[in-house]
């Protein structure tokens, strides 16, 4: 006979019969919302760039309209890298929002809040270490990834190895239905379904097995032809203003075998081409792609095509963002607003887990 405490059960149907009920006694997985629910995060860096735009924040718009969406604040995400220096970090977060709303987000159609205001994503967080096998966080890919790549802090922490715990205490809390992510955090995603899977073989299906949602975001490469990022001081971000657009992307990398204006071009291997595909029209696109190849376009003229379509698309965001840096306590109440009814979520979730390890 095989030790139960070892195996992980079969997956759990998608949604429970009408008859079944909890240990708590109300119907598992809670009254089904009208839509569908999805969750997703980010952890609170300060002003957000076009990589966050085409990444996460242009998909999270889109979706509201479709889904019940929640949107959270990973401020203890951030803590398990940043853990050193977190004198900025309300600033940030409110930096961070306000770029949420000024893309877009509507907080009538989705709900803000902040991860740290609630508490029974910690208490979750606590019961999920007690079931999630060592060796399983061990296996994450990002956590060797990140050992090895990221030199300039100590990531040899408890909180660093079990993030991932934490994650699949914030997704399923919430009992999303989908999670917008990119390919690179389905791992994370496959370990919060093993998670709520064991966790509904000990105790009762509580939880349903959320899906990976991916976000097919095409790749956006920074000023220097690496990942646009922060700490590689690359980035162009929404807050921007066109002067500073048009200096960032005329000090874009382009392709290197072009050393003269009369000497032709190759697109694909062109940053500024790659912004172009996402953020031009099709006949920008085309023309660039042609005269490239052919040396009827130049990088400064092709630059300045790209500066003035980036400054034409941010140009509503940050009109909207001007609304939230001249009422900046506003963020801070849809902040307290989407908080509030997010934790009345927790709190109906917490008392069914509660009750179904007998903790009550």
């Amino acid at each position: 006979m095989t030790d139960p405490s070892s195996e992980v059960a079969p997956a759990q149907p998608r949604g429970p019969a009408p008859s079944e009920v909890s240990a708590h006694g109300v119907p598992c997985y809670m009254k089904a919302p009208a839509k569908p629910r999805i969750l997703s995060g980010m952890r609170p860096t300060g002003k957000l760039h076009l990589g966050n735009l085409v990444g996460a924040l242009s998909n999270w718009v889109r979706l509201q309209d479709e889904y019940e969406s929640y949107h959270f604040v990973a401020d203890w995400h951030m803590l398990t890298t940043d853990y050193a220096d977190t004198s900025g970090l309300q600033e940030n977060i409110r930096e961070m929002v306000t770029d949420w709303l000024a893309a877009g987000l509507d907080p009538k159609k989705a709900t803000f809040f902040v991860q740290s205001r609630i508490l029974e994503h910690a208490e979750l967080h606590l019961i999920f270490s007690m079931i999630t096998p060592l060796g399983w966080l061990e296996r994450v890919p990002s956590y060797k990834e990140q050992l090895e790549n990221i030199r300039d802090r100590d990531l040899h922490m408890y909180g660093f190895l079990g993030y991932p715990v934490l994650q699949a205490a914030d997704i399923l809390m919430y009992k999303a239905n989908a999670v917008p992510v990119g390919e690179d955090q389905v791992p994370h995603i496959e370990l919060t379904r093993e998670i709520a899977r064991r966790f509904n073989h000990f105790y009762g299906a509580i939880f349903p097995e959320p899906e990976a949602q991916l976000t097919h975001s095409p790749r956006l490469p920074g000023t220097d032809g690496r990942k646009m990022s922060k700490s590689y001081g690359n980035a162009i971000y929404l807050s921007d203003p066109p002067a500073v657009v048009e200096k960032k992307v005329a000090g874009m990398m382009t392709d290197p075998a072009r050393q003269r204006r009369t000497d032709p071009g190759n697109p694909d291997v062109c940053p500024v081409f790659d912004h172009h595909k996402i953020f031009s029209s099709q006949a920008v696109i085309d023309r660039v792609n042609r005269e490239c190849r052919t040396a009827e376009i130049g990088c400064v003229e092709c630059k300045k095509l790209m500066a003035a379509t980036l400054n034409e698309k941010l140009a509503p965001i940050q009109e909207r963002r001007k609304q939230y840096e001249q009422n900046p306590q506003r963020v801070w109440e849809i902040l307290d607003e989407g908080t509030a009814r997010a934790r009345k979520v927790a709190e109906a979730t917490m008392a069914e887990v509660r009750q179904a390890v007998n903790l009550t």
